[in-house]
C-alpha cells in the first residue's frame, strides 16, 4: 500500500460547518434554522461555515441563492468565516458573481471563501438553456471571467470590476471528483475541496474514500506552484449524539429517506432496507459516539492531508436539535481528541484562538 505523507504543520485543522439546508420543514425554516446552527458554530469556535448552492430540487439542496443567505448570516456572525460549497458557476452570469462576491466579502470585513464547482444535477441546466454536456468548457469560461474581474483586469468593453476584489484571488477553492481536476486546481494556486463521498468505479467496488481521494490530493500537490501554500478541505458526513443507540436510530432513518429517494430517481442503487452499518458504510458517513467517530476518523487517512475539514449532517439530516448538539460534540470532544483543535483549556478568557493561529504558533 502506498503511505501518503501528512502535509508539514496540519495536525490542527481548520474545522468547518457546512449545510445543504435540508431541514423537513418550510423554506423560510430552514434559512432560519441553518442561521442559528452556524452562529452555534462560532459560538462553539469553529473557523468556517459553508453552504450549498442547489436549483429546482429541494430534497437535495435547499438554497438557490447563496450569496443572498450568507449576507443574512454575516449581519449575525463576528468571526466565522463564510464559504460557498459551492456555487455552479456554468449556471450563473461570471461577472454578476464576481460582483455579488465582491460586496459580500466587504459586508463581512473579510470573511468570504468561494468555493466553485461544475454542478452536479444535469437536469438543473434545461431551465437555464445549457446542455449539462457542456458544464466543463462553460466553467472554464466563467471561472477565466472572474478571475479577470477579481485581478481588476479589464473585461470585455473595457470596464473593470467596482468594488474592487483582488484578495478573493487568494480565497478561491474549487470542488472536484477527478485527479484530473485536482491538477486544474493546483496549477491555479486555487483551494481543492474534497467530498463527503465518491462514486465507486465498477473495477474497484470496495475502494475506501481515501483510495479514491490520495490521487487527487497528489495531483493536486504536484501541480501546486512553488511558493502557494496548500489549501485542501476534506468535506465528511459526521453526525454526533452522546449514546450509540440514539445516533443509529436517527441515522437509520435519515439514510433510509434519502437511499429510498435515490433509488426512486435510479441515481444510486442502495437498498434503503439494508441495515444502518450497511448505509453508513454506503454513505461514507461517520456515526456514533464521540469516541466512535473519533475511531472511524482516524482511519481515514485523507485527513491526515488536509488544511481544512468540513462537517455537514448530510445525508442523515437529523432533527435541529440533534445537529446543534452533533456541533457541540465536535467541538468539545471530537476534534480536539484528533488533536485538530485547541481544547477549552487553551482559549484564553473563553475566546476562542482559531485552529489556524494555533497551527501557526506550532510551527512558527
Amino acid at each position: 500500500m502506498t503511505r501518503h505523507t501528512p502535509l508539514p504543520g496540519t495536525a490542527y485543522k481548520r474545522l468547518g460547518f457546512f449545510s445543504r439546508l435540508l431541514d423537513e420543514t418550510s423554506a423560510a425554516e430552514r434559512y432560519r434554522l441553518v442561521a442559528e446552527q452556524i452562529r452555534h458554530a462560532e459560538a462553539h469556535g469553529f473557523d468556517s461555515a459553508w453552504v450549498a448552492q442547489h436549483h429546482f430540487h429541494e430534497h437535495e439542496g435547499g438554497l438557490p441563492s447563496p450569496f443572498v443567505f450568507l449576507a443574512h448570516v454575516a449581519a449575525q456572525t463576528r468571526r466565522i468565516r463564510l464559504g460557498t460549497g459551492i456555487v455552479t458557476l456554468p449556471l450563473e452570469n461570471a461577472v454578476r458573481v464576481a460582483e455579488d462576491a465582491a460586496v459580500l466579502d466587504l459586508l463581512s470585513g473579510g470573511r468570504l471563501e468561494v468555493g466553485v464547482g461544475t454542478g452536479g444535477t444535469p437536469e438543473s441546466f434545461a431551465a437555464f438553456g445549457l446542455d449539462s454536456n457542456d458544464r466543463s468548457a462553460i466553467f472554464a469560461r466563467q471561472l477565466a471571467t472572474v478571475r479577470r474581474a477579481w485581478a481588476g483586469d479589464a473585461l470585455d468593453g473595457g470596464d473593470r470590476l467596482y468594488p474592487a476584489a483582488t484578495p478573493l484571488l487568494g480565497r478561491l477553492w474549487q470542488a472536484t471528483f477527478s485527479v484530473a481536476g485536482g491538477a486544474r486546481a493546483g496549477a491555479a494556486g486555487d483551494g481543492l475541496m474534497l467530498s463527503r463521498t465518491q462514486p465507486r468505479t465498477t473495477d474497484a467496488p470496495n475502494a475506501t474514500l481515501a483510495d479514491i481521494q490520495h490521487p487527487i490530493v497528489d495531483a493536486y500537490l504536484a501541480a501546486l506552484p512553488a511558493g502557494h501554500a496548500p489549501r485542501i478541505m476534506g468535506s465528511r458526513s459526521l453526525f454526533v449524539a452522546d449514546s450509540r443507540d440514539e445516533a443509529l436510530k436517527l441515522a437509520a432513518e435519515g439514510l433510509r429517506r434519502t437511499a429510498a429517494r435515490h433509488a426512486q430517481s435510479g441515481k444510486l442503487d442502495i437498498d434503503p432496507g439494508a441495515s444502518v452499518h450497511t448505509l453508513i458504510a454506503a454513505y461514507d458517513a461517520h456515526v456514533g459516539t464521540p469516541d466512535d467517530v473519533v475511531a472511524s476518523l482516524r482511519a481515514d487517512t485523507t485527513l491526515e492531508r488536509v488544511t481544512d475539514v468540513v462537517f455537514q449532517a448530510h445525508s442523515i439530516d437529523p432533527p435541529h436539535a440533534f445537529i446543534l448538539r452533533s456541533i457541540e460534540l465536535i467541538a468539545t470532544e471530537v476534534a480536539p481528541a484528533l488533536g485538530w483543535f485547541a481544547p477549552r483549556s487553551e482559549r484564553a478568557g473563553g475566546t476562542h484562538r482559531s485552529s489556524l493561529d494555533l497551527s501557526l504558533e506550532a510551527n512558527a
